[in-house]
């Protein structure tokens, strides 16, 4: 997703923004009174609010009103909704960082242990496949990333990528989302505003420390979007989706992270066990493109069109192209996938 920089939101805005959470109006000398600040800084903090995906009302007289305003995150909260899985992870909720990934991969290379979790309110820097941007307002996307240590090295983490999308497809069906797809490797479709297929739920983004024989440490990042208000949506040049769009009951943001983890570390143990061979099955069922025809754009400018059959043991693509006799075989890499019938258009 294409991102716009856009200035990370001062501590004190954050502060607001949870005092203005119960949706009423509350006056500009009320709160900063309460915060300890002038009614300028109060009124700075919390100018241009719209660019972050959220709708202010400042009413002279009156105050400011947040509508709809965010479900915030809360690591506790997390825990409790884990139950008996809870001791597995180390959970810390931050309100910004240019990006959970980056910042999870300097800990882990400080020996921070398996199981931590850092989630994000807000991003100004996140990361997607290919060097893409994630493009997120405040509050209307689930971003964390998880550090898992393995002992096998950097050689056996083939299909990584692809059990993780197992994982959120688990945790989504739960949550009576059963329309969502994976797009390999490692993206979540969902339908768009107009009812079309191929609009972008979720993204994964895997990055790895360690030796090709081991053991190595895995951060596995995911931004999920909750809703996309116009003002994010203007930002960002490719279908999207968000889960508003796709059901009715909309899962609240903790239990939705403890979902996720929870099936992330379900996935990652039999990962660990199987290799990716033990999900391939599955992930294939819940692949939109299966036994259809794509056009793969490959790192050398080339394109090649043939229909989908499916992935390897190692998660890599299965091929059915035009005057060959047997199926080709394509790494993630630098290719990009798309439907042949979308290309055609």
């Amino acid at each position: 997703m294409n991102n716009v920089t856009l200035p990370a939101p001062k501590a004190l805005t954050f502060s607001l923004l949870r005092l203005l959470g119960d949706g009423e109006f509350h006056s500009g000398e009320v709160l900063a009174q309460r915060l300890g600040v002038s009614r300028a800084s109060v009124n700075n903090a919390l100018h241009g609010m719209g660019q972050y995906g959220l709708t202010l009302h400042s009413v002279r007289g009156r105050g400011y009103c947040l509508v709809a305003a965010p479900q915030w995150l809360d690591a506790a909260r997390v825990q409790e909704l884990l139950g008996a899985q809870a001791g597995e992870f180390h959970i810390e909720i931050g309100d910004h960082a240019p990006s959970s990934n980056s910042l999870l991969l300097q800990r882990a290379a400080q020996h921070a242990a398996s199981g931590s979790v850092l989630a994000l309110e807000w991003q100004s820097s996140g990361r997607g496949r290919l060097g893409r941007s994630w493009h997120s307002g405040l509050g209307n996307a689930l971003t964390f990333s998880l550090l898992w240590r393995f002992e096998c090295g950097l050689s056996g983490l083939s299909g990584l990528s692809l059990a993780a999308g197992v994982a959120l497809i688990r945790a989504l069906r739960q949550c009576g989302v059963h329309s969502a797809r994976l797009k390999w490797p490692n993206d979540v479709l969902g339908p768009d505003a107009a009812g079309a297929r191929g609009g972008k739920l979720a993204g994964i983004l895997i990055e790895a420390q360690g030796d090709m024989l081991g053991p190595s440490a895995v951060v596995i990042g995911v931004g999920l979007n909750l809703r996309m208000p116009q003002q994010v949506l203007q930002h960002i040049a490719q279908p999207v989706t968000s889960l508003a769009q796709m059901t009715e009951a909309m899962p609240e943001r903790n239990l939705l992270l403890a979902l996720l983890l929870r099936e992330l570390a379900i996935v990652l143990r039999e990962f660990e066990r199987h290799g990716f061979a033990g999900l391939r099955a599955e992930w294939e069922s819940y692949h939109l493109y299966q036994n259809q025809e794509v056009q793969l754009l490959l790192p050398d400018g080339r394109d090649v069109r043939g229909i989908v059959r499916g992935v390897t043991a190692e998660g890599a693509l299965l091929l059915e192209t035009p005057g060959s006799a047997q199926l080709q075989v394509f790494n993630a890499g630098e290719i990009s996938m798309r439907s042949a019938a979308n290309a055609a258009a």
